[in-house]
């Protein structure tokens, strides 16, 4: 399994049998994004909320590749609304696509939609858990503040492989409570996400990393480029 940061909370996975999902895909107007909207051919796009930094260019390249959008029932009706095929979720619920699970799970932010000349509601923020059929779990937490159920339900019940979580603070966890949120997830390997777009987020991921070390010297923290890839081999990563 590969996984790429596009910047910001965008990423693409792809399984080993080649489905390719996209995550909060932000693009276009991603400073931190080297990779051009036209390049990107999802088999399922993921929408965490409803935040112009995360549904981003979700329309467009649903549009051009005809990939659905999973996303939270409201906003899955506003996207309905405008022509979009769309996979409609909410907290606790699940659904099978191209033999890999996908489960809409918590997180503590807003969500309305924000690309709009008048705010639409969209419902609340959401969080992804992703299981292909090996087994292998990745938790993308999307926008969020440190909350209990991350280690009471999330880490104790689905115990994820791999979490990305955001660092960027003030619109969600800094590096200290990201850090403390990947303890409780207790993963693998946990990757930063959410910081060094605008200058509101600015944060060195590498003080994540050591507060991750500090908490549990067991977890991997990788620290991705723009458009870098990391390969997942569960194999490298047995207890």
């Amino acid at each position: 399994m590969e996984i790429r940061w596009l910047g910001h909370s965008c990423f693409e996975v792809i399984s080993d049998d080649d489905v390719h999902i996209l995550i909060d895909p932000f693009i276009s107007n991603n400073p931190s994004c080297p990779v051009p909207v036209e390049e990107l051919n999802p088999d399922i796009i993921l929408v965490t909320h409803g935040h112009s930094d995360h549904l981003g260019d979700a329309l467009d390249i649903s549009n051009s590749t005809n990939a659905p959008i999973a996303a939270i029932h409201e906003v899955s009706l506003f996207l309905s609304k405008q022509g979009i095929e769309t996979i409609g979720v909410n907290i606790g619920g699940s659904f099978i696509f191209r033999g890999v699970k996908f489960t809409m799970l918590d997180a503590k932010h807003s969500s309305d939609i924000d690309m709009v000349e008048e705010v639409v509601p969209g419902g609340v923020a959401a969080s992804f858990l992703i299981t292909f059929e090996d087994g292998t779990s990745i938790f993308h937490s999307g926008d969020t503040g440190l909350f209990g159920d991350m280690k009471t339900i999330i880490g104790d019940i689905y115990k994820p492989d791999i979490v990305m979580v955001p660092i960027g603070d003030k619109f969600t966890m800094g590096p200290f409570e990201a850090a403390l949120a990947s303890m409780w997830l207790n993963p693998k390997v946990t990757i930063p996400m959410h910081y060094n777009t605008f200058p509101a987020i600015e944060q060195d991921p590498t003080i994540f990393a050591n507060f991750v070390m500090q908490f549990n010297p067991k977890i991997s923290t990788v620290i991705l480029n723009p458009n870098e890839y990391f390969e997942y081999n569960p194999e490298e990563y047995q207890d």
